[in-house]
Protein backbone atom coordinates (compact mmCIF):
# COMPACT_ATOMS: atom_id res chain seq x y z
CA UNK A 1 0.00 0.00 0.00
CA UNK A 2 3.05 2.20 0.96
CA UNK A 3 4.35 1.41 -2.57
CA UNK A 4 1.13 2.20 -4.02
CA UNK A 5 1.37 5.62 -2.60
CA UNK A 6 4.87 6.59 -2.89
CA UNK A 7 3.75 5.67 -6.83
CA UNK A 8 1.07 8.06 -6.88
CA UNK A 9 3.25 10.98 -5.82
CA UNK A 10 6.35 10.49 -7.57
CA UNK A 11 4.20 10.44 -10.97
CA UNK A 12 2.83 14.08 -10.45
CA UNK A 13 6.20 15.36 -9.36
CA UNK A 14 8.40 13.64 -12.39
CA UNK A 15 5.52 15.99 -14.77
CA UNK A 16 6.15 19.07 -12.85
CA UNK A 17 10.11 18.05 -13.65
CA UNK A 18 9.95 17.61 -16.85
CA UNK A 19 8.91 21.18 -18.70
CA UNK A 20 12.17 22.16 -16.02
CA UNK A 21 14.56 19.58 -17.81
CA UNK A 22 13.75 20.97 -20.86
CA UNK A 23 14.63 24.17 -20.02
CA UNK A 24 18.30 23.03 -19.29
CA UNK A 25 20.56 24.50 -22.04
CA UNK A 26 21.92 21.73 -24.10
CA UNK A 27 24.52 24.25 -25.45
CA UNK A 28 27.54 22.84 -22.44
CA UNK A 29 27.39 19.90 -25.03
CA UNK A 30 27.87 21.62 -28.52
CA UNK A 31 30.34 24.48 -26.87
CA UNK A 32 32.76 21.81 -27.00
CA UNK A 33 35.13 22.58 -29.27
CA UNK A 34 36.32 19.70 -32.27
CA UNK A 35 40.23 18.67 -31.38
CA UNK A 36 42.71 16.75 -33.41
CA UNK A 37 45.40 14.40 -32.24
CA UNK A 38 48.06 13.21 -34.05
CA UNK A 39 51.19 10.74 -34.03
CA UNK A 40 53.91 9.52 -36.31
CA UNK A 41 55.68 6.30 -37.83
CA UNK A 42 58.63 7.76 -36.36
CA UNK A 43 60.36 10.01 -34.37
CA UNK A 44 63.59 10.09 -35.63
CA UNK A 45 65.06 10.00 -39.30
CA UNK A 46 68.53 8.25 -39.66
CA UNK A 47 70.75 9.52 -42.67
CA UNK A 48 73.44 7.26 -43.81
CA UNK A 49 75.80 6.91 -46.51
CA UNK A 50 72.58 5.37 -48.87
CA UNK A 51 69.98 7.63 -47.70
CA UNK A 52 67.89 8.26 -51.06
CA UNK A 53 64.50 9.75 -48.95
CA UNK A 54 61.97 8.55 -46.71
CA UNK A 55 58.44 8.51 -46.26
CA UNK A 56 56.60 9.88 -42.99
CA UNK A 57 53.32 8.48 -42.07
CA UNK A 58 50.82 10.76 -39.97
CA UNK A 59 47.71 9.60 -38.05
CA UNK A 60 45.18 11.69 -36.83
CA UNK A 61 41.40 11.71 -35.25
CA UNK A 62 39.38 14.39 -35.31
CA UNK A 63 37.55 14.33 -31.85
CA UNK A 64 34.11 15.85 -30.86
CA UNK A 65 33.67 16.35 -34.60
CA UNK A 66 30.08 17.50 -35.50
CA UNK A 67 28.63 14.55 -37.57
CA UNK A 68 26.68 16.44 -39.93
CA UNK A 69 29.86 18.36 -40.89
CA UNK A 70 31.41 15.15 -41.42
CA UNK A 71 29.14 13.80 -43.62
CA UNK A 72 28.77 16.82 -45.70
CA UNK A 73 32.25 16.72 -46.20
CA UNK A 74 33.26 20.49 -44.07
CA UNK A 75 36.25 19.29 -42.32
CA UNK A 76 40.19 20.33 -43.70
CA UNK A 77 42.97 18.93 -42.98
CA UNK A 78 46.81 20.10 -43.98
CA UNK A 79 49.80 18.53 -42.50
CA UNK A 80 53.06 19.89 -43.03
CA UNK A 81 56.59 19.27 -41.78
CA UNK A 82 59.03 22.29 -41.45
CA UNK A 83 63.19 21.44 -41.12
CA UNK A 84 65.01 23.89 -39.63
CA UNK A 85 65.01 27.71 -39.81
CA UNK A 86 68.03 29.48 -41.29
CA UNK A 87 68.94 33.02 -43.12
CA UNK A 88 68.38 32.08 -46.84
CA UNK A 89 70.42 34.30 -49.54
CA UNK A 90 69.20 34.63 -52.88
CA UNK A 91 71.44 35.47 -55.85
CA UNK A 92 70.76 37.47 -59.22
CA UNK A 93 73.29 36.71 -62.02
CA UNK A 94 73.55 39.22 -65.11
CA UNK A 95 75.77 39.15 -67.86
CA UNK A 96 78.74 41.85 -67.09
CA UNK A 97 80.94 42.54 -69.73
CA UNK A 98 80.08 38.97 -71.38
CA UNK A 99 80.84 36.93 -67.93
CA UNK A 100 77.91 35.88 -65.66
CA UNK A 101 78.06 37.75 -62.41
CA UNK A 102 76.58 38.03 -59.24
CA UNK A 103 75.17 41.82 -59.17
CA UNK A 104 71.96 41.40 -56.72
CA UNK A 105 71.07 39.43 -53.69
CA UNK A 106 68.40 39.69 -51.16
CA UNK A 107 68.50 37.47 -47.32
CA UNK A 108 65.45 36.24 -46.15
CA UNK A 109 65.35 35.61 -42.34
CA UNK A 110 64.90 32.33 -40.39
CA UNK A 111 62.93 30.69 -43.34
CA UNK A 112 62.71 26.81 -43.21
CA UNK A 113 65.40 24.80 -44.97
CA UNK A 114 62.85 22.46 -46.15
CA UNK A 115 58.94 22.00 -46.28
CA UNK A 116 56.95 18.95 -47.44
CA UNK A 117 52.97 20.01 -47.21
CA UNK A 118 50.21 17.30 -47.41
CA UNK A 119 46.59 18.34 -47.85
CA UNK A 120 42.82 16.95 -47.83
CA UNK A 121 42.54 18.97 -51.64
CA UNK A 122 43.71 22.42 -52.89
CA UNK A 123 44.68 24.76 -49.80
CA UNK A 124 43.31 27.58 -51.79
CA UNK A 125 40.31 26.18 -51.83
CA UNK A 126 40.17 25.45 -48.19
CA UNK A 127 40.77 29.07 -47.08
CA UNK A 128 41.22 32.44 -48.29
CA UNK A 129 45.08 34.19 -49.32
CA UNK A 130 44.98 36.34 -46.07
CA UNK A 131 43.94 33.75 -43.51
CA UNK A 132 46.63 31.75 -45.30
CA UNK A 133 48.90 34.59 -45.41
CA UNK A 134 48.64 34.69 -41.34
CA UNK A 135 49.39 31.46 -40.46
CA UNK A 136 51.84 30.65 -42.93
CA UNK A 137 50.44 27.50 -44.16
CA UNK A 138 51.80 26.69 -48.23
CA UNK A 139 54.54 27.71 -50.02
CA UNK A 140 52.96 30.42 -51.39
CA UNK A 141 52.22 31.94 -48.32
CA UNK A 142 55.13 31.87 -46.03
CA UNK A 143 56.33 34.15 -44.97
CA UNK A 144 59.55 35.67 -46.28
CA UNK A 145 60.74 38.89 -44.84
CA UNK A 146 64.21 40.41 -46.01
CA UNK A 147 66.75 41.65 -44.02
CA UNK A 148 68.11 44.95 -43.64
CA UNK A 149 66.93 48.08 -45.77
CA UNK A 150 65.38 47.11 -49.23
CA UNK A 151 65.90 50.14 -51.81
CA UNK A 152 63.41 48.59 -54.37
CA UNK A 153 60.85 47.61 -52.48
CA UNK A 154 59.35 45.69 -56.00
CA UNK A 155 61.98 43.43 -56.64
CA UNK A 156 60.98 41.88 -53.34
CA UNK A 157 58.05 39.84 -54.67
CA UNK A 158 60.80 38.35 -57.69
CA UNK A 159 63.08 37.22 -55.24
CA UNK A 160 60.76 35.92 -53.27
CA UNK A 161 59.21 33.48 -56.39
CA UNK A 162 63.26 32.83 -57.15
CA UNK A 163 63.42 31.63 -53.64
CA UNK A 164 60.27 29.40 -54.01
CA UNK A 165 61.38 27.90 -57.50
CA UNK A 166 64.56 27.07 -56.47
CA UNK A 167 63.62 25.26 -53.56
CA UNK A 168 60.98 23.39 -55.60
CA UNK A 169 63.30 22.52 -58.26
CA UNK A 170 66.11 20.99 -55.75
CA UNK A 171 63.54 19.02 -53.86
CA UNK A 172 63.41 20.29 -50.66
CA UNK A 173 59.73 22.27 -51.01
CA UNK A 174 57.24 19.72 -51.74
CA UNK A 175 53.01 19.89 -51.70
CA UNK A 176 51.10 16.74 -52.55
CA UNK A 177 47.14 18.05 -52.50
CA UNK A 178 45.64 14.91 -51.65
CA UNK A 179 48.27 13.47 -49.32
CA UNK A 180 45.73 13.38 -46.40
CA UNK A 181 43.11 10.55 -46.83
CA UNK A 182 40.27 10.01 -43.86
CA UNK A 183 40.44 6.31 -43.66
CA UNK A 184 36.89 6.55 -41.78
CA UNK A 185 34.43 9.29 -40.93
CA UNK A 186 37.19 11.48 -38.40
CA UNK A 187 40.10 9.55 -38.93
CA UNK A 188 43.09 10.66 -41.70
CA UNK A 189 46.04 9.37 -42.85
CA UNK A 190 48.79 11.66 -44.27
CA UNK A 191 51.89 10.92 -46.71
CA UNK A 192 54.79 13.49 -46.74
CA UNK A 193 57.84 12.66 -48.62
CA UNK A 194 61.34 13.20 -47.40
CA UNK A 195 64.20 14.51 -49.75
CA UNK A 196 67.66 12.85 -49.77
CA UNK A 197 69.21 16.05 -49.40
CA UNK A 198 66.83 16.41 -46.13
CA UNK A 199 68.88 19.21 -43.60
CA UNK A 200 69.47 17.40 -40.34
CA UNK A 201 68.25 18.67 -36.89
CA UNK A 202 64.80 18.96 -35.22
CA UNK A 203 62.16 19.09 -37.78
CA UNK A 204 58.42 20.23 -36.52
CA UNK A 205 54.89 18.24 -38.00
CA UNK A 206 51.87 20.27 -37.55
CA UNK A 207 48.46 19.64 -38.34
CA UNK A 208 45.83 22.26 -39.25
CA UNK A 209 41.92 21.16 -38.83
CA UNK A 210 39.79 23.63 -40.51
CA UNK A 211 36.01 23.32 -40.28
CA UNK A 212 34.30 25.34 -43.29
CA UNK A 213 37.34 27.16 -44.10
CA UNK A 214 38.16 28.44 -41.01
CA UNK A 215 40.72 27.25 -39.07
CA UNK A 216 39.73 25.59 -35.56
CA UNK A 217 42.75 23.65 -34.17
CA UNK A 218 46.36 22.48 -34.97
CA UNK A 219 49.06 20.14 -33.22
CA UNK A 220 52.89 19.71 -33.65
CA UNK A 221 55.44 16.88 -33.13
CA UNK A 222 58.72 17.47 -33.36
CA UNK A 223 61.09 14.99 -35.42
CA UNK A 224 64.81 14.07 -35.26
CA UNK A 225 66.68 14.08 -38.09
CA UNK A 226 70.31 12.79 -37.64
CA UNK A 227 73.38 11.31 -39.39
CA UNK A 228 74.85 8.28 -38.96
CA UNK A 229 78.08 6.32 -39.56
CA UNK A 230 81.09 7.97 -40.85
CA UNK A 231 79.05 11.53 -42.10
CA UNK A 232 77.67 11.91 -38.40
CA UNK A 233 81.82 11.55 -37.45
CA UNK A 234 82.72 13.96 -40.21
CA UNK A 235 80.09 16.34 -39.43
CA UNK A 236 81.22 16.30 -35.72
CA UNK A 237 84.95 16.30 -36.41
CA UNK A 238 84.36 19.33 -38.38
CA UNK A 239 82.05 21.20 -35.74
CA UNK A 240 84.18 19.83 -32.42
CA UNK A 241 87.77 19.88 -33.87
CA UNK A 242 88.08 22.17 -36.75
CA UNK A 243 91.64 22.20 -36.47
CA UNK A 244 92.40 18.58 -36.93
CA UNK A 245 89.64 18.52 -39.21
CA UNK A 246 91.30 20.76 -41.55
CA UNK A 247 94.76 19.34 -41.55
CA UNK A 248 93.43 16.27 -41.87
CA UNK A 249 91.84 17.35 -45.23
CA UNK A 250 95.14 18.90 -46.71
CA UNK A 251 97.29 15.83 -45.57
CA UNK A 252 94.84 13.63 -47.45
CA UNK A 253 94.83 15.99 -50.37
CA UNK A 254 98.67 15.91 -50.55
CA UNK A 255 98.73 12.20 -50.37
CA UNK A 256 95.81 11.56 -52.89
CA UNK A 257 97.89 14.27 -55.15
CA UNK A 258 101.00 12.74 -54.83
CA UNK A 259 99.78 9.01 -55.14
CA UNK A 260 98.33 10.02 -58.37
CA UNK A 261 101.42 11.57 -59.61
CA UNK A 262 103.45 8.42 -58.81
CA UNK A 263 100.69 6.06 -60.46
CA UNK A 264 100.42 8.25 -63.89
CA UNK A 265 104.11 9.45 -63.89
CA UNK A 266 105.66 8.83 -67.16
CA UNK A 267 108.96 7.70 -67.28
Amino acid sequence: MRRLLRTLLLVPLLGFAAPALAQVPMGEASTVKEGLEIGTSTSEIAIASDFRGADLTIFGALTNADELFLAIGQYDVVVTLEGPRDYATVRRKERVFGIWMNTESMTFEQVPESYSLASTRQIDSIDEAPSLNNIGVGIAHMPLNPVGYISDSGSIREFRDAYRRLKLANGLYQRDTSGVQFVSSSLFRASLKLPANIPDGIHMVRAYLFKGGQLIAQRELPLRVVKTGIEQAITDAAHERPFAYGFLCVLIAVVTGWGASLLFRKD
